[in-house]
């Protein structure tokens, strides 16, 4: 066989090393001829080695580089280049290419012969990293099988053992594992929810068409296809998950929201669900709310320093409004929690009503809104002034109502915070104008209005310089004297870490717009967005692009990324 003279090698070297005795390297020898399979793994099975013993040895005595393949997201390109067969027989897996060398993992980098017969085959310079072989061959059956290698995720280990939740009640735990030993759909369904966590996605979509269902995770904003259940299985992951969410499983021609907890090692993750009825089926969207990973430091949200000062002084003011905007998933929520949490204190009273609450926060009153019984905003912002509050929080201004109440308990002693859906802070102004609130309420009550994007941050482990032309740069925004003077951009090339895409969590750009004496006046005059959002400028308002371009000049992001989610 091919791999005898490298096997005999790193035999050897294992031997001389003192990890293994002379005798079980024969007695692995012996069995490989029998199996067939790499040294190492049969040594690992034997009990005689263990896999990081292999891969510290690798890589401190003879300079390997080792690498993670738990997590990587091989490229269909470079998985093409080498072919499955390959792939699979010599458990080989693509990490990435740079110019005409091709990286590549195995748990035996000193197999020379599949190295040789790779760089013919591939017709690139092969560079071998180590890894785990176990890992490896998850991860070309992660790529191949994704359907099968998600329900691996939830056997056996239990940092990865799923336990629903109710609100109500808890679910037994050897329950749910009984019902998913007999329902290889509870087995899939877990699986995903399990696979979704780690991964840190946001938000699963479940997909309908004629002729396939898909499944779709939304990483850093941005939506990735990860797997193609059969279809028959469609309805029956529906129902599961209708199940999961106490939802009624009969009802298929309505929409249906829902929510479950689950329990993964120590943390505890919510589930929004939302069922909507579609051409094909039921389309299911998961909206994930990790407790773990919200970020509650003002400091760390992306403000400029002279925007966070400018922020900062106005949330410690003891009355008046402040309004963040920006489109659904720009972060407004976390922004507003930020503030509650920077301000919450046993001497203070504070009341939220919100549509849902995403987060629980200790030594704040959080209403949930329910309208169907008649709890509205509206209701709520009543009661609250009735509860003696020192700050209020409006989960959003949907109305008319909600809008004059919310302006009034400003007006009378309140701090009252919320959100607003609009483009940018200056046509916050004029929003509220068209909702039919007076002028000078609007000017009297509002403080300082704060719109937001969040765009994706540039990989730190693959973060390089790239050369822009100097007509985009000027495009984009960028001074000229900026521009000449050694402007630079940067991206992600990708790597492991990031799955190959180059980009790695997100962070917001921000408009602070202070509402001071002028623009007071040209509310009352019901001036147009555009006249404010000038004036606003000229009074040291920084513009989303403008927040962009500096966080491209710091190498936080792209400018692929500011001009995605900014216009100007």
């Amino acid at each position: 066989m091919a791999d005898r003279q490298p096997s005999a090698r790193l035999g050897h070297l294992l031997l001389k090393a003192n990890l293994i005795t002379e005798e079980q390297l024969e007695r692995a020898l012996a069995e490989q001829r029998v199996r067939g399979g790499s040294l190492s793994s049969i040594l690992i099975d034997l009990g005689y080695l263990k896999e990081e013993d292999l891969l510290k040895f690798l890589h401190t005595r003879y300079g390997v580089p080792s690498i993670n393949v738990s997590n990587l997201e091989i490229d269909p390109k470079l998985a093409e280049l080498i072919g499955p067969e390959f792939m699979r027989k010599y458990l080989v897996v693509p990490v990435r290419r740079a110019g005409s060398t091709l990286y590549v993992a195995m748990a035996d980098p000193f197999d020379v012969s599949v190295i040789d017969d790779l760089k013919f085959h591939t017709g690139y310079h092969i560079e071998a990293l180590v890894a785990p072989e176990s890992e490896i061959r998850r991860a070309i059956d992660r790529f191949f099988d994704p359907t099968a290698a998600l329900a691996e995720t939830i056997k056996g280990g239990e940092e990865e053992a799923v336990e629903v939740v109710r609100q109500e009640e808890t679910f037994d735990l050897s329950e749910v594992e009984k019902t998913a030993e007999e329902a290889p759909v509870v087995r899939l369904v877990n699986a995903i929810l399990a696979d979704a966590i780690i991964k840190g996605v946001s938000d699963i979509h479940l997909e309908p068409y004629e002729k396939y269902f898909r499944v779709r995770y939304r990483i850093d904003g941005v939506l990735y296809e990860v797997m193609k259940p059969p279809l028959k299985m469609k309805n029956a992951i529906v129902s599961r998950i209708k199940i999961m969410s106490q939802l009624d499983i009969a009802e298929r021609r309505l929409p249906q929201d829902g929510r479950f907890l689950i329990r993964m090692g120590n943390r505890e993750i919510d589930f929004r669900v939302s069922v909507m009825p579609s051409q094909y089926g039921e389309k299911v969207v998961l909206r994930l709310l990790d407790k773990a990973k919200l970020q509650l430091d003002l400091t760390k949200l992306g403000f400029e320093p002279e925007d966070l000062e400018r922020f900062d002084r106005a949330i410690h003011k003891p009355f008046g409004m402040i309004l963040v905007t920006g489109p659904t998933g720009s972060g407004k929520t976390t922004t507003l929690y930020s503030v509650l949490s920077e301000l919450n204190k046993t001497s203070v009273n504070i009341c939220t009503a919100e549509d849902p609450i995403e987060f629980s926060l200790p030594g704040v009153n959080q209403v949930q809104i329910h309208d169907a019984i008649g709890l509205t905003f509206a209701s709520c912002l009543r009661t609250f002034l009735r509860q003696d509050p020192d700050i209020i929080m409006v989960g959003e201004i949907r109305d008319l109502e909600t809008a004059e109440i919310a302006v009034r308990a400003a007006l009378t002693g309140h701090l009252v915070l919320s959100t607003l859906h609009t483009n940018d802070a200056p046509s916050t102004m004029t929003r509220l104008l068209d909702m039919g609130v007076e002028p000078f309420l609007v000017s009297s009550s509002v403080i300082m209005v704060v719109a937001q994007r969040l765009v994706r941050t540039i990989c730190p482990d693959c973060k390089e310089a790239m050369e822009v032309p100097p007509e985009a740069l000027l495009e984009l925004g960028v001074p000229e004297e900026e521009v000449y003077n050694g402007f630079r951009a940067w991206r992600g090339k990708g790597c492991p870490r990031c799955n190959n895409i180059g980009y790695r969590g997100r962070i917001a750009l921000f408009e602070v717009m202070t509402v001071d004496d002028e623009i007071k006046e040209m509310v009352l005059r019901r001036a147009p967005a555009t006249e404010i959002r000038r004036v606003a400028i000229e009074h040291g308002m920084r513009s989303l692009r403008q927040s962009g371009i500096i966080k491209v000049k710091k190498g936080i992001t792209t400018i692929e990324e500011v001009l995605r989610v900014t216009a100007e």
